[in-house]
């Protein structure tokens, strides 16, 4: 793997490697303090980020590294350098190239041109840092969560789909419950299909959020609108979505066991109550903590290679 790009790029047998190797990570933060020491990692962000900026630059400093925010007026782009040039020239001075963009298919052109290892932290249509941290925290409660079942409800999101490839790369059932008018990317998904029919398990989909969670050992949801939503169509939005909401007597639905997982930043009252993501079943600040071990793996695994 020379990029991470997509949850769907990683095999079986790789996905299952970044989980021992963020296990080890989390164990220890500071085990490989040399990997990158004199080297800088590129962030070039062009949304806002919380979690996956700064555990990104937590996990470069701790594995002995700098890191340098190339924000759109930091670069030429915006006078019209290609894209293309701009990623044959970092290549010279970085050691990785760590982006978060609205286009896929611009992080597409910067992989395709750059000869270093380039690393998506969210795009529209994916959120692979998010799903590998989502599948550690599930592993983490459930040593062994072959079998069991996740159910994502509300808007099919990036993080959707992310989360439906890293299950089935996982051996992870996953249920996504979400309303006709906000379906998850048709590609993505089909891609998560495909991975869980070699490992047996199942990609469900329905529109019904008490049939997703019914007998769950996890229960996810996402913001009803995101970045690049457009902003007229939120009432719509909190509409069609408002039946998909996460509350107690939905997640009472989902195991015993069950635990609430949300990748943040969240809006209680729309996709989730304060009494849940608040409340004894939520682990959402684990989660968001285990990000930092999840970006010293993959940038571990990219620059070992």
């Amino acid at each position: 793997m020379q990029d991470l790009l997509t949850t769907a790029e990683l095999t079986p047998a790789g996905f299952a490697d970044l989980m021992e190797l963020t296990a080890r990570f989390a164990e220890d933060p500071v085990r490989d303090p040399d990997l990158l020491r004199n080297r800088l990692v590129g962030l070039h962000f062009t949304n806002p980020s919380t979690r996956t900026r700064v555990s990104t630059e937590a996990a470069v400093v701790r594995l002995g590294g700098t890191t340098t925010t190339l924000s759109p007026n930091d670069l030429q782009l915006g006078r019209g350098e290609t894209i293309e040039d701009t990623a044959r020239v970092l290549s010279g001075y970085l050691a990785a190239l760590v982006i978060r963009t609205s286009s896929d298919t611009e992080l597409a052109r910067f992989a395709a041109a750059a000869t270093i290892p380039v690393i998506n932290a969210c795009t529209d249509g994916h959120h692979p840092l998010q799903s590998l941290t989502d599948l550690f925290t599930l592993r983490q409660l459930f040593p062994d969560p072959r079998g069991r079942r996740i159910a994502y409800v509300g808007a099919g999101t990036n993080v959707a789909v992310s989360l439906a490839q890293a299950a089935a790369l996982s051996e992870v059932d996953i249920a996504l419950a979400t309303p006709e008018a906000y379906p998850p990317d048709a590609d993505g998904i089909r891609a998560a299909e495909r991975i869980a029919a070699s490992q047996g398990t199942a990609v469900v989909r329905t529109g019904d959020p008490a049939e997703a969670v019914r007998g769950a050992s996890a229960v996810y949801t996402d913001v009803w609108l995101s970045m690049g939503d457009p902003p007229e169509e939120a009432a719509a939005r909190r509409a069609a979505l408002t039946p998909y909401r996460v509350d107690d007597a939905l997640l009472g639905l989902a195991l015993p066991e069950a635990v609430f997982l949300h990748c943040l930043p969240a809006h209680r009252g729309e996709e989730v109550t304060a009494e849940v993501i608040d409340g004894p079943r939520s682990v959402v600040f684990r989660q968001a903590a285990n990000r930092q071990p999840v970006a010293q793996a993959v940038l571990h695994h990219l620059l070992s290679a």
